[in-house]
């Protein structure tokens, strides 16, 4: 064997021992950085089934569970917008550390807490700390994966992880109140956070770099979202003071994105038909499938008296299949383009919830989790397409910023649509729940419409 050939193998063996270490970081970075984003969307949805049981505990009423939901909803959707500028600043290894120890401390608080005012408070800490780990975890996932093909299997990895927790999140928040109690929904956060927490250890530190902050338009956003939620959910004078004050402080935010150099929602992206008509959809499924999850928990429990366990039991057909559907929309979007899978999944899920109207008290349980598959498929089937094409809309340097307001605009929907249709219901459980299908069923109806406006295929190909 000659020299240069010795030398060849001795480069290629020390590649190979520099190869290794990196492969087996970035695994880990994207096991830690899974469990991040599972967390946070898990207690998004793990929550409902447990409500009438800290009703039970802590009281507060109707109003008070409704709040138990969005303080969490709220926090996460409205600081997501900056977030990731915030990540970028701090560097995505600090940024997603402190908001995991956050996010475990919160939920400790949570478990502990003596009454409602105390839960709902530590569920908005927990949703300002679930705002910081979201765009936190995918920065460290696609830090860690220089190759693109790698990189892109690793982000699907990481969102199949968010949609399985989606999914598990009212059979588990079912089985952990009827075998411990609701406290053990958050208790179960506690050594998944310590574990992400010793992952990240081993995780290769993120650089530093600028990115502007709009900390007036990000105020004013928080405000008026808070105080619109307020008015809905509590009513009365104090509502109509809240009113006020979310149209003073939402006219105010539009003022600050019209002039702000470094926006937290740049207006000029609405300017787009396909960003418009995206966002809207986003916000019309989200409306849908959330508060059908907080309604339905309640039904089951409230009007048909089933356990926990057996309510959280009734959403598992519909949750298990969205990831399956999640793959399937995006291999349509990719075949036909995003309006043609659009307009698939927002007229199934307009026909499921109109077929959920003649549900009632009497209504066998498992007809019931039968009528929720065809909503839940239909929004899965919306989302991906959905998604891409806002994303295809407009400039690469603006994806995250795009993606950022579009995920915002669902959750803010999200918890205003728990907010109205709580209300709804309180006055007459039934009557409430058909109304909150006919709205949710109006709104996708509608952004159905605008969805035939978007590109055909050969144009969303191109």
């Amino acid at each position: 064997m000659s020299t240069n050939q010795t030398l060849k193998g001795d480069e290629l063996a020390v590649a190979h021992r520099e190869l290794e270490p990196r492969r087996s970081s970035a695994a880990v970075t994207l096991t830690a950085g899974l469990l991040g984003f599972a967390l946070v969307c898990l207690d998004a949805s793990i929550v409902n089934v447990a409500l009438p049981a800290m009703g039970s505990s802590l009281g507060g009423g109707m109003s008070g569970l409704q709040w138990v939901v969005d303080a969490y909803t709220l926090a996460f959707a409205a600081l997501m917008l900056s977030t990731g500028a915030f990540s970028d600043r701090v560097g995505a290894s600090r940024a997603f550390g402190l908001g995991t120890a956050v996010f475990t401390l919160a939920s400790a608080a949570c478990g502990l807490a003596p009454n409602l005012p105390t839960l709902v408070g530590a569920r908005v800490v927990q949703g300002v700390a679930a705002a910081v780990v979201l765009p936190a975890s995918l920065s460290l996932v696609r830090q860690a994966y220089a190759d693109p093909a790698r990189r892109a299997r690793a982000v699907a990895v990481w969102a199949a992880g968010g949609s399985v927790a989606v999914a598990l999140g009212p059979v588990a928040g079912g089985a952990l109140t009827t075998a411990w109690d609701w406290r053990g929904i958050f208790f179960v956060n506690l050594p998944v956070g310590a574990l992400i927490l010793v992952l990240l250890l081993r995780a290769p530190r993120s650089g530093r770099r600028p990115a502007p902050l709009d900390l007036p338009g990000q105020v004013t956003a928080v405000i008026a979202l808070t105080a619109l939620t307020f008015a809905v959910i509590e009513g009365g004078t104090a509502g109509w003071a809240a009113l006020a004050v979310a149209v003073v402080a939402a006219a105010a935010f539009l003022r600050i994105e019209a002039r702000h150099p470094h926006p937290v929602v740049p207006l000029g992206l609405f300017r787009d038909r396909t960003v418009a008509v995206t966002v809207a959809a986003g916000a019309a499924v989200s409306v849908a499938f959330y508060s059908m999850v907080f309604v339905f928990s309640l039904f089951f429990q409230q009007v048909q008296g089933r356990s926990a366990l057996q309510a959280g039991l009734m959403f598992l057909p519909m949750t298990g299949l969205i990831a399956v559907t999640n793959v399937v929309a995006g291999k349509l979007a990719g075949r036909h383009g995003a309006r043609l899978p659009m307009l698939l999944g927002q007229g199934l899920a307009v026909a499921g919830l109109l077929a959920m109207l003649y549900v009632d008290a009497d209504t066998p349980p498992a007809v019931v989790a039968l009528l929720l598959v065809p909503m839940a498929l239909g929004c899965a089937l919306t989302v991906p397409p959905l998604t891409a094409a806002m994303l295809e809309a407009v400039p690469a340097e603006r994806a995250g910023l795009a993606a950022g307001v579009l995920n915002a605009a669902r959750q803010m929907a999200g918890a205003l649509g728990i907010a109205v249709f709580g209300a709804l219901v309180s006055d007459g459980f039934v009557t409430g729940m058909r109304l909150s299908l006919v709205v949710s069923a109006a709104l996708l109806a509608v952004t159905g419409l605008l969805s035939f406006r978007l590109a055909g295929p050969s144009a969303s190909r191109a």
